[in-house]
């Protein structure tokens, strides 16, 4: 940070340097730094969040796949009340409650955590239902009733028979709903209720910038929102590449 540079235009426009590739921000920081370390916190928060969301998901899914009756009806309807609501808005009102019931000097600590949270607590419907339609299908055929009959534990035929032939579409979900979880945690910094700004994300450094888009410093701002967009791009890309790896019709 160097107040000096303040607001130095990206390097190919007059009065810009190669000293900031991309220029700099109103207190002088250079925003492809920012950039870099923001595009880390953001994969660091989607990446945990998406892990989170499914193990709820895949946890709750075969609970109610394979215990089936008064589980499945509790957790099934569990999940429709929360499709009801949007994730964002879900994630909104997790964040906020959490927040109001920790002391300020502590929000900011475990801010990242709580948005991890409140994330994947908007997400895990998904696994949660795709794996209970899975295990439905897969409890009935014949190498489970096979365990069964030789006396396997439940839980290990859960575990080391079920898990395995659920877990592929799963990976694919997982991958789709990494960019989604990006996106959202972009859109809790953006409207001020994600990372606090000393951890700035890609989300948090959009809004920074915005508040000097129409004064000319349109690079503040511009650049994380193309980053970002790069990213969620990439990041879909490699779902779709993995739908068809895990797709048996397209081999």
């Amino acid at each position: 940070m160097s107040l000096l540079d303040a607001s130095n235009p990206p390097a190919w426009l007059d009065g810009g340097s190669w000293t900031y590739p991309l220029g700099t921000d109103n207190q002088g920081r250079d925003v492809l730094s920012a950039i870099l370390y923001g595009s880390r916190l953001s994969l660091f928060v989607g990446s945990l969040a998406v892990l989170l969301a499914l193990l709820i998901g895949v946890t709750l899914g075969l609970l109610a796949g394979w215990c089936g009756g008064l589980t499945d009806t509790i957790i099934m309807r569990i999940a429709d009340v929360k499709l009801s609501f949007p994730a964002i808005l879900l994630a909104l009102l997790i964040d906020g409650v959490v927040r109001g019931m920790l002391p300020r000097d502590a929000q900011s600590e475990i801010a990242s955590y709580v948005l991890i949270a409140a994330i994947a607590l908007s997400f895990w419907v998904q696994y949660a239902r795709t794996v209970r339609a899975l295990t439905l299908v897969e409890r009935n055929k014949e190498y489970i009733q096979a365990a069964r009959v030789i006396g396997v534990h439940p839980a290990k035929i859960v575990l080391g028979h079920l898990l395995p032939n659920v877990i592929g579409p799963i990976l694919v979900i997982a991958t789709i709903n990494l960019a989604l979880a990006i996106l959202t945690e972009a859109t809790l910094s953006f409207l001020g209720v994600g990372l606090p700004p000393t951890q700035p994300s890609l989300g948090t450094l959009i809004r920074n910038g915005n508040d000097y888009l129409f004064s000319g410093d349109w690079w503040i701002s511009i650049f994380p929102g193309v980053v970002l967009a790069v990213l969620i791009l990439s990041v879909n890309l490699l779902g779709d590449w993995l739908r068809d790896a895990f797709n048996p019709k397209l081999r």
